[in-house]
């Protein structure tokens, strides 16, 4: 009987090996060639089989169900629905760590802090998909952690493509617009400190400036504008060029806000103050000639009617006084005895 049981237990350990082994692995591989996508988000599949090239396999669009996209394949799963970059100066907002401001100059040499948000949305068109898979889907980006990401690998990745490679777009667009504009034409503050004698400097040449009606400056609010629509069609084409393709769809961006550095914004603050304390001071003055004007037409009035001052005197006692002598020179009120 032991002769027949060490057989045995030899057989059931390689039929154990031969699972783990082999079987399970198998098994583990035929359950993992199955795939399927959120409705956030579109998947380029590679091949990755041992005997297998990697070039793309397929495109799986977004909701799908279970799909079959072969054994020990890649999927690199992007987001399908809008995203978008903020820019600000909120810590808590921004996609970069920390205070993120872009600063560009002015036509007339004053730094301004841009604060705004880009929209966008990935190109879903399969062609274009596998071509921003072959181009960037292979590659690694450094995040401001300092970790290397592939574009795919969830919101961290995604986060480190955009800042490599969509943000020097942005900033470069900004500084091209802003630069078409003198300070005060979107800050209208930054007019109290700028030295008007001072010739504005000329606007860059491949951003002409468009031209103001009669002669009158355009509101902050239109400039503003105008630097929006610009940048959402400059926007367009230079990520274009710079991408190598027509990756990105629907691209808006919503300028938020413009800033000015702290020195130059204090000294506003300074000349706000001040306007306020002559604008206080010009008031007073006018309410002080008000009531001089006033105290002489009454004055006027009582001179051509003596009677009517004696009116008003005795209007003006206090209750209970019953003998007005105004002749004494001890006072001229005696109260009831």
């Amino acid at each position: 009987m032991a002769g027949l049981r060490a057989p045995r237990r030899r057989t059931a350990i390689i039929v154990a090996v031969v699972l783990v082994l082999v079987v399970w692995p198998a098994l583990s591989a035929l359950l993992g060639g199955y795939e399927r996508t959120s409705g956030g988000e579109i998947a380029v599949v590679r091949n990755g089989g041992f005997f297998d090239n990697n070039r793309i396999r397929q495109v799986i669009d977004p909701g799908s169900g279970r799909t079959w996209v072969g054994l020990y394949s890649k999927v690199h799963k992007y987001p399908a629905q809008q995203r978008f970059y903020t820019i600000t100066s909120d810590a808590r907002k921004g996609d970069e760590s920390g205070v993120d401001v872009v600063t560009v100059p002015s036509s007339d040499g004053v730094n301004m802090g841009i604060e705004g948000t880009l929209y966008f949305t990935l190109n879903q068109d399969h062609g274009s998909l596998r071509a921003f898979d072959d181009k960037y889907g292979t590659r690694k980006f450094r995040s401001a952690d300092g970790k290397t990401y592939s574009p795919f690998d969830g919101d961290k990745g995604w986060s480190a493509f955009l800042d490599q490679i969509v943000r020097p777009v942005i900033d470069n667009d900004l500084r091209s617009q802003i630069n078409s504009f003198r300070c005060a034409e979107l800050v209208s503050s930054c007019a109290l400190v700028q030295n008007t004698s001072a010739p504005a400097a000329p606007a860059a040449p491949s951003r002409p400036q468009a031209p103001r009606q009669g002669g009158q400056p355009q509101s902050n609010n239109a400039n503003i504008a105008k630097v929006q629509e610009s940048i959402n069609t400059s926007l367009a084409a230079d990520l274009e060029q710079t991408l190598g393709g027509k990756f990105v769809t629907n691209i808006h961006f919503n300028l938020v806000r413009v800033t000015l550095p702290e020195k130059v914004q204090d000294a506003v603050d300074r000349a706000q103050a001040a306007f306020a304390q002559v604008s206080e001071a010009q008031a007073k003055v006018a309410t002080a000639k008000a009531e001089a004007a006033a105290n002489k037409a009454r004055q006027d009035g009582y001179n051509k009617c003596p009677t009517c001052a004696r009116i008003e005197e005795l209007k003006a006692l206090p209750q209970g006084i019953t003998v007005y002598a105004p002749g004494n020179p001890n006072g001229s009120l005696l109260p009831r005895r």
